[in-house]
């Protein structure tokens, strides 16, 4: 059997195992010590079975993981998500369409604690979507901003998303993650502006709520303030140069933690579900990384990316049609595998040939993973619509998804201002301070 072969009865038989749902990092740990033992030895096979799992989760750099992680957590147990929705609330909610576009900040500012889209969702779902029943918005647009406010959690940093795929590529993460900066604002903003567009053509799906006085909403922000002192303390001081990504993550947990404290909202059962669920979630991440580096090799013996890549430089394409191309396999694959499958399953893959082709490893992380977000909200799996789902029982799956179509459009157009305009992803890790 040829490598070439072999590596697609692999690749073939690790989308069956993951459609059967096993765990990613299970199924591409398996077909990967199988797939090396048919090409190069048995002795091989247990080699990188026995020693990867432990030279991995070794690994320095991934420890950003589990504290950016916990910083999260404590975020939630300190009230900050709930802060966050209510300063944004009293600021904007008397607008029509007000809750929704707090609903978009709420998340946005979440996201820059969290790292994870899921539990943005969930978090502001629960937070949210009762205040948007209660003042009559029209479901498609309430369950449908927060599917879609969700995914910023894997933009804006601090990322899982991104940190993996620092570690497959080796690029810097805390380059990526001022990358993932400005992008993940703009988005915010046209996430907003879609709200506005859709109340401006339908009114009634928005309402307007009474208008909070200057003295409530200056209160509001006064209580959301702990927010900001978390984030320019991680995000600035990555910036500035004076932390590094592990020192900004310690930081932004130990701020976390000393608010929750400070707001006496550290029982001793909020303390043992944080760390359980930050052990729950970092444990998930390790598993999909270890999976990934047994399957890596694999994929290198069976030589698919050095002949793909060169059979898409034979078609001597221009670079821009090579994007859209990867786009639109990316759309596709979306909407039936989840985002952290395709990244492991594709960026050794598609990773050299943009290199290659001349596009900026970190740009390119960026928009993989805003195309990755799109994944999020599409059918038929979208796995933050049956997140919301989760939340608004009463709702039918075919709103919400029609909810999300108008944001999902406003994805595409980020997608397209960032291949317009690269410098909105560049500026900021090509001038951070080292």
């Amino acid at each position: 059997m040829s490598p070439t072969a072999a590596g697609v009865i692999g690749m073939a038989a690790l989308l069956a195992l993951l459609f059967l749902r096993m765990p990613i990092g299970i199924a591409m740990a398996l077909t990967g010590a199988i797939g090396i033992a048919v090409l190069n030895s048995t002795d091989a096979a247990l080699h990188v079975l026995g020693s990867y799992p432990f030279s991995y989760a070794a690994v320095q750099a991934l420890s950003v993981i589990p504290l950016f992680v916990l910083m999260g957590n404590f975020a939630v147990v300190s009230g900050m998500s709930s802060d966050l929705f209510a300063a944004a609330y009293a600021w904007m909610g008397h607008r029509r369409g007000g809750l929704a576009s707090a609903t978009v900040i709420a998340c946005a500012g979440f996201a820059a604690l969290s790292g994870s889209s899921v539990a943005s969702a969930i978090t502001m779902g629960r937070v949210t979507l009762p205040e948007m029943r209660r003042y009559n918005y029209d479901p498609r647009l309430a369950t449908g901003v927060v599917a879609a406010g969700g995914t910023l959690g894997i933009l804006i940093p601090p990322s899982t998303v991104l940190v993996i795929y620092g570690i497959l590529t080796e690029q810097s993460i805390g380059k990526l993650f001022l990358a993932g900066f400005l992008p993940g604002l703009l988005l915010a903003a046209l996430f907003i502006l879609t709200v506005v567009i859709v109340c401006a053509v339908r009114p009634e799906f928005g309402p307007p709520r009474e208008k909070a006085s200057m003295r409530e909403r200056w209160a509001a922000l006064r209580r959301a303030g702990a927010f900001l002192v978390v984030l320019v303390a991680t995000i600035g001081g990555m910036y500035a140069g004076v932390f590094t990504v592990t020192e900004a993550s310690a930081v932004g947990a130990g701020l976390t933690l000393a608010h929750a404290i400070w707001r006496r909202r550290l029982t001793l059962a909020a303390l043992s579900d944080s760390l359980l669920q930050t052990v729950r979630t970092t444990a998930m991440v390790f598993l999909i990384l270890i999976g990934a580096h047994i399957f890596s090799p694999f994929l290198a013996l069976s030589r698919i990316p050095v002949d793909l890549a060169n059979a898409l430089t034979a078609l001597a394409l221009p670079t821009l049609a090579m994007l859209a191309i990867i786009l639109v396999v990316y759309i596709i694959l979306g909407m039936f595998l989840e985002g952290f499958a395709i990244l492991v399953l594709t960026v050794p893959i598609v990773f050299p040939i943009m290199v290659a082709m001349g596009y900026d490893p970190i740009w390119f992380g960026i928009f993989m993973v805003i195309v990755l977000e799109m994944g999020l909200i599409s059918p038929p799996v979208g796995i933050n619509v049956f997140v919301v789902k989760g939340i608004a029982e009463d709702v039918p799956m075919y709103r919400i998804f029609q909810g999300v179509l108008p944001f999902w459009a406003a994805m595409m157009v980020c997608v397209a201002l960032l291949i317009a305009f690269p410098q909105i992803a560049l500026i900021l890790p090509n001038t951070m301070i080292q």
